[in-house]
């Protein structure tokens, strides 16, 4: 389909040109020949082979939902496992845990500068003896669980795996995410600790970390949004 068709049989177009939020035209229409020597065979390719564009799964959602998992997390450790359970016990597949501000900076509940904010956008955790509380009555090997935290993503990682070996979970078949973005808090948020690079280095050495012990793991979740809302294209 041409382009002087598709003018000839609409309306004038209310803007002289369209573009993506980055600035990329945009053509009224796209056609086999937009692709020129593009090839769907390596460059799509099939679900569950690689570049892996049309998901990870040769099935998708076909095969399996989405996990079902609210956000939540408050107050004390207690508190927040209650609410847990009570979620899981409502046929909730995952957890989700949003930690306080002092957590997602290294502060204990009890520094100076934690003073009136524990447990307020989130549960408070300073100890293992805490997680262990967090999850008491929840066996991790089956529930998948989704850490919304940062700059002290390694810490509140290898709390979870000790939680999980103290309950006799086999690391192989834990399952769930650490958010482990820590570039968007620098951009966006404002909860780092550490200068950029060594900061990126503890990324990456979760990265290597869970590839040879919690191969179900999920390493890092992009965090879009946020770098999106301080104003980037």
């Amino acid at each position: 389909m041409s382009r002087a068709k598709t003018n000839s049989a609409h309306r004038a177009e209310r803007k002289e040109k369209f573009t993506t939020l980055s600035g990329l035209p945009l053509d009224p229409v796209y056609t086999q020949e937009s692709l020129g020597s593009w090839d769907p065979e390596t460059a799509l390719g099939y679900p569950g082979e690689f570049p892996y564009t049309r998901g990870i799964y040769p099935t998708m959602y076909r095969g399996r939902f989405w996990t079902m998992r609210q956000y939540a997390g408050f107050g004390t450790a207690v508190e927040s496992n209650r609410r847990y359970r009570y979620l899981l016990s409502k046929g909730q597949a995952g957890l989700s845990v949003a930690f306080d501000l002092p957590t997602q900076i290294g502060l204990d509940s009890d520094h100076p500068l934690a003073l009136g904010e524990v447990g307020k956008v989130g549960v408070a955790i300073d100890s293992l003896e805490d997680l262990e509380t967090l999850f008491d009555g929840i066996p991790l090997e089956k529930v998948s669980t989704s850490m919304t935290i940062n700059a002290t993503a390694a810490i509140l990682l290898c709390l979870y795996v000790a939680v999980a070996k103290k309950q006799g979970a086999s690391l192989a078949r834990l399952s769930g995410t650490v958010q482990n973005d820590v570039l968007k808090e620098y951009i966006a948020r404002g909860t780092y600790i550490y200068p950029v690079r060594p900061a990126m280095r503890i990324v990456t050495d979760i990265f290597a970390w869970c590839r040879d012990h919690l191969p179900r793991w999920n390493t890092i979740s992009i965090s879009g949004y946020h770098i999106r809302e301080a104003g980037s294209t």
